[in-house]
């Protein structure tokens, strides 16, 4: 186990007439090596939720757990849980302020007290994991491309070794390739180096793709918990909270009511495809 959440509440402007309810009563668990897909329409409570994750928001009541320690018990570390529990806002590049790369990637290790050979070594590993060259070291962070910045970004908290990498929006603002490209850096990170990921995004075709677990948040409360294929049964369901299931999934409903015998649980296009072909050849044996 690494976080857990345990009647966690939380409100915005407590004993104000602004006084709004973001998180209500929250019980979660989030396990070593897990690819959580975090979804929910704007205001749904989930960026208020992973704030919560590393300490940068207390709750209004309940509690937090990283490794089975309250962070909010007197004398816990918090700037220690922050190296354990990376958070990348979205759009990070808007982050990076060093004259290179490879300093803005050293900066947060140097935080953690490393002398700077440790700093630079961890550089170096967090940048090689993100695929940025060695020639690009040098260079002014602002002269990368955009999918080049976002991953200079990622490799600033990977350097600091996390264990939990938390990413809000991560695709946001790329162009196709620059999008595919996170992702497969993210899916990397799980199954290569083992580090649990934790995705909020509003891409239900890339929860679908990558995720392994979903849950979708709708004011302020977790309406579903489970699998990508378990919650996207539920398309109609999510509709009517302002979601919608991959397109694929409405497609695959279409081909069913017409007749033809698919496989309505499919959810990204390899599966459709197999399923299609396979419904097809029956079709036409």
């Amino acid at each position: 186990m690494q976080i857990e959440l345990k009647d966690l509440s939380y409100t915005y402007g407590l004993h104000t007439v602004y006084e709004v309810p973001a998180l209500k009563g929250i019980n979660l668990k989030i396990r070593a090596g897990e690819f959580i897909g975090l979804a929910g329409h704007t205001g749904s409570g989930k960026s208020t939720l992973i704030q919560h994750m590393n300490g940068l928001i207390r709750p209004t009541s309940g509690q937090v757990f990283y490794e089975g320690k309250d962070i909010w018990e007197e004398g816990y570390d918090l700037r220690e849980l922050r190296t354990h529990v990376g958070l990348v806002f979205q759009y990070p590049e808007n982050q990076l302020f060093e004259t290179t790369v490879l300093k803005d990637v050293m900066f947060g290790p140097g935080n953690q007290g490393l002398s700077e050979e440790e700093c630079r070594k961890r550089a170096d590993y967090a940048l090689k994991l993100v695929g940025i060259p060695e020639d690009l070291y040098e260079t002014s962070p602002f002269d990368l491309s955009g999918g080049q910045k976002r991953r200079a970004a990622i490799a600033g908290v990977l350097a600091m070794n996390v264990e939990v990498l938390i990413l809000d929006e991560p695709t946001a603002g790329l162009d196709p390739a620059g999008r595919e490209e996170i992702l497969t850096l993210i899916r990397h990170l799980r199954d290569q180096q083992g580090i649990t990921i934790i995705l909020v995004s509003h891409s239900m075709e890339d929860v679908a793709a990558y995720a392994q677990r979903m849950i979708v948040f709708h004011e302020g409360e977790i309406a579903f918990d489970g699998t990508p294929k378990m919650v996207f049964s539920h398309f109609r369901e999510l509709e009517k909270i302002g979601l919608a299931a991959p397109e694929i999934t409405y497609i695959m409903h279409e081909l069913k009511e017409r007749g033809l015998d698919v496989d309505v649980s499919a959810i990204t296009v390899p599966e459709a495809k197999r399923s299609i072909l396979m419904a097809l050849a029956q079709k036409n044996s």
